[in-house]
């Protein structure tokens, strides 16, 4: 072979293994580089949290149940904090607790801490041991902490029943919800802020679960507000319809009432005026209410029978509260929420509590 061909040749080759090598190198950049979820997960990290809040720390506080304020310091750092405001005689805290016990059995092992922070509305709230029976009742095992001064309330600058705040792993707030519902948004925010502070600590995340599915109460369009028997509580409310008024600190004799508004209470008997309630100061005594509503509550205290009418008849079973018993008549034996009227659609009724027993308290009415 000539001298020329052979170079020729050579040549060829060479520029042959020169493009498949140059092809091999591009080829191997068309291909997408293999990115880990962490990483990803890391990279959407990158919050400015320059304008957040950090949660203050729980101030003023009388008891805890659940744990000890050494294991709650310890157990705090570094999880996802859900502060739950709530106070036990409070009927729309008590619609929130099943989904809020759920969220701690599926995701206390993920990094998620809830705190139960009690910030009583009256005064029998701040017992203790009143506490602990709701607590029993409700079945929370998470940490709660009795806020009987108000003083954690204040520090989170908060004003209402229920009331979920949530703090990330670095302590930052990252989420404030008013009242019932918002579950799902709620638990979203949860499983986030789980997966951030999982990228961050470099521990490997659930993959995305299922939301918890609880059916949520449904409350009606219209219904009566809630109705305050302390004569501090109720100012600035046009709710007690009796001719005689609230008296404070008096005991006023209230007689039967003529006529009747929506969303007004009548007291009938002797009643003494408190900052925060009535109490019966007759061996017996009545209550009547017009109210629209499809669920009405009663918080009330002291030992007394009572008697409920629905329009002038003894209680049908159709409405009968769960605290009712089969004869229309509830014992009021412990201070507390009591459930008297529950029906499938929300309709107007007049409502008469009859009690028998001096020293019988009632709070408030509420509805649903």
């Amino acid at each position: 072979m000539k001298s020329e061909i052979k170079t020729a040749l050579i040549l060829v080759i060479a520029i042959a293994i020169g493009i498949g090598a140059i092809s091999t190198v591009l080829s191997t950049l068309d291909v997408p580089a293999q990115v880990s979820d962490s990483t990803l997960e890391t990279k959407s990290l990158e919050i400015n949290k320059s304008g957040l809040k950090m949660a203050p720390d729980l101030a003023g506080i009388a008891y805890y149940l659940n744990t000890t304020p050494e294991e709650l310091s310890k157990e705090i750092k570094g999880k996802v904090v859900l502060y739950d405001f709530w106070t036990y005689s409070c009927i729309n805290c008590i619609r929130t607790l099943p989904y809020i016990t759920a969220w701690d059995d599926k995701y206390s092992d993920q990094g998620l801490l809830i705190i139960g922070v009690h910030t009583p509305e009256f005064e029998f709230e701040k017992d203790p041991e009143n506490v602990k029976m709701a607590i029993a009742k409700h079945r929370i095992r998470y940490p709660v902490a009795l806020d009987n001064d108000m003083k954690t309330w204040k520090a989170f600058e908060n004003r209402y029943w229920p009331r979920k705040y949530i703090a990330d792993h670095e302590g930052y707030l990252r989420y404030d919800h008013i009242g019932e519902g918002g579950y799902k948004e709620t638990e979203k925010v949860i499983q986030q802020l789980l997966g951030e502070r999982a990228a961050s600590l470099g521990i490997q995340t659930a993959s995305k679960e299922s939301l918890v599915d609880i059916k949520e109460f449904e409350h009606s369009m219209f219904r009566t507000p809630e109705l305050y028997f302390g004569y501090k509580f109720a100012q600035n409310r046009n709710q007690l319809g009796s001719d005689e008024g609230f008296q404070p600190g008096k005991t006023a004799s209230y007689s039967e009432p003529t006529n009747m508004e929506l969303h007004k209470f009548y007291p009938v008997g002797d009643w003494e005026n408190r900052e925060d309630s009535m109490r019966l100061a007759s061996d017996t005594g009545s209550i009547k209410l017009s109210y629209n509503a499809k669920e009405v509550n009663i918080v009330a205290d002291n030992n007394a029978d009572l008697e409920i009418l629905l329009d002038g008849q003894v209680l049908p079973p159709k409405y009968r509260g769960k605290d009712v018993m089969s004869d229309g008549t509830l014992k009021v034996s412990k201070a507390g929420l009591y459930n008297i009227i529950s029906e499938e659609s929300s309709s107007s009724h007049t409502v008469e509590i009859r009690v028998s027993g001096k020293g019988f308290q009632i709070f408030t009415f509420t509805f649903g």
